[in-house]
C-alpha cells in the first residue's frame, strides 16, 4: 500500500491538532507508524505538513527530508557490531509495548549504539556496568519511547545522535530583560524564540504549558519574540506583549494574542488591551515607545545569530533542542538534565 501524500492528510493532521493540544498520546497508531506522518503525527503535531513558520528554500522540507535523507545506518552514533545480538533483557527495562520487530531492533541498538557519556562502548555496557554514566537510563528509556512511538531505525539513530552526539555548542543568550514564567533558579532553562502571527507557534503554546504545569520547580521559561516578515502585524503584537507586561500582564496578552490570531493589528491589539483592563493611557505609551521596539528588534537579532531561522525555535539551557517538539520528549531531556546535574 502506498504512503497517503501531504495534500491528502491535511484535513486529518488539521483535526488531530485541536485534539493533540489536550491529550498528546492518543494519535491513531496508524498515523505514528507512516514516515510521512512521524514527525508530523509524533514529533511536532502542532507544526503540520512538516516544519515551522519561517524562511525556508524550496527544497528544504524540515525535518522530515532530513530523516527520509538518513543513511540505513542512519548515524555516527554506532559501533562495528561484532557478534549475534545480545538480546538479554535489561533490569527494570520493560519491552512489552514493543512488537517482536521492534524489540529485535531495541535489543540491536542497545549494542550498537555508542554510549552517551562519550565512551568507547555500547549503550548496554554502559546502562549495565558504567555506573558513572548517569545518562544511560535515560538514553535507553529515549530509544525505548521512540521504537513505541513507530520510528524506524535511520529516525531512532538520528534522534540519538542529535541528543548524544551533536557537536554544537551552547549559545549566550541575554534574557535579562525577556518576560518568563517558573522560579529563576530553576535547574532547566528553556527559552522559546517565538512569533504571534505563526499558527505553528500558537498549537505548540498549551503543550509549553502542560510541561511548565508537569516540570513545576524544574523548569522557567523565557519568552523570546522573532517577529517574521511574512507575518505583517507579528511586531505589532509583540510591542502589545511588552506593553501589557509593563502592566504586569504579559501572561494574560500573550494568551489572547493566539487566541486572536492572526487579528494582531493596532487597532485589535487595543481592544485586547482594553477586555484586560489595562491603563490605556500607559499602554499606548508603552506600544509606541521607541525602547520596546528596540527591545523586539534585540530578540530578532539575538535569534538570528544563535541561528533561529523558523519558529517555534526551543533552546534548552543555552543549547538549540532538536528533538522532537512533544511533550514527552521535552519533559524526557529536563528529568535527564536534573538527574545528571544533581
Amino acid at each position: 500500500m502506498n504512503e497517503p501524500s501531504f495534500s491528502d492528510v491535511i484535513p486529518a493532521v488539521t483535526r488531530l491538532v485541536k485534539t493533540a493540544v489536550e491529550s498528546f498520546d492518543q494519535l491513531p497508531y496508524n498515523l505514528r507508524v507512516s514516515k510521512a506522518y512521524w514527525f508530523v503525527a509524533l514529533v511536532c503535531v502542532p507544526l503540520l505538513i512538516g516544519g515551522a513558520c519561517g524562511n525556508k528554500s524550496p527544497n528544504d522540507t524540515g525535518a522530515i527530508s532530513a530523516l527520509d535523507k538518513s543513511s540505513g545506518d542512519g548515524s555516527s552514533a554506532a559501533i562495528a557490531d561484532t557478534g549475534p545480538v545480545d538480546t538479554t533483557p535489561l533490569p527494570n527495562v520493560d519491552v512489552s509495548k514493543l512488537n517482536d520487530d521492534s524489540k529485535a531492533l531495541f535489543y540491536r541498538l542497545l549494542g550498537s549504539l555508542t554510549s552517551p557519556c562519550g565512551k568507547a562502548h555500547s549503550l548496554r555496557t554502559s546502562f549495565t556496568s558504567d555506573t558513572s554514566c548517569k545518562r544511560a537510563p535515560f538514553a535507553v528509556r529515549y530509544v525505548m519511547s521512540l521504537l513505541e512511538d513507530g520510528a524506524t531505525e535511520p529516525q531512532t539513530r538520528d534522534e540519538y545522535d542529535k541528543k548524544y552526539k551533536s557537536t554544537q555548542g551552547s549559545v549566550m543568550l541575554d534574557t535579562s530583560k525577556a518576560p518568563h514564567e517558573g522560579p529563576d533558579d530553576a535547574p532547566v532553562r528553556l527559552t522559546e524564540f517565538y512569533d504571534y502571527g505563526c499558527p505553528h507557534c500558537a498549537a505548540f503554546r498549551p503543550m509549553m504549558e502542560a510541561i511548565a504545569k508537569d516540570e513545576a520547580g524544574k523548569v522557567v521559561e523565557y519568552f523570546m519574540q522573532f517577529p517574521l516578515e511574512s507575518h505583517h502585524n507579528s511586531r505589532s503584537a509583540a510591542q502589545a506583549a511588552f506593553a501589557a507586561a509593563n502592566q504586569g500582564k504579559f501572561a494574560e496578552m500573550h494568551a489572547l494574542l493566539f487566541q486572536k490570531q492572526p487579528e494582531q493589528d493596532h487597532a485589535q491589539v487595543t481592544a485586547m488591551a482594553q477586555s484586560l483592563g489595562l491603563d490605556m493611557t500607559k499602554f499606548e505609551a508603552d506600544y509606541a515607545d521607541p525602547a520596546v521596539a528596540a527591545h523586539v528588534a534585540s530578540d530578532l537579532a539575538q535569534g538570528e545569530k544563535a541561528g533561529v531561522d523558523s519558529t517555534p525555535t526551543l533552546f534548552f539551557n543555552n543549547r538549540k533542542y532538536e528533538g522532537p517538539m512533544h511533550p514527552k520528549y521535552i519533559e524526557l531531556w529536563i528529568e535527564e538534565e536534573v538527574a545528571v546535574n544533581r
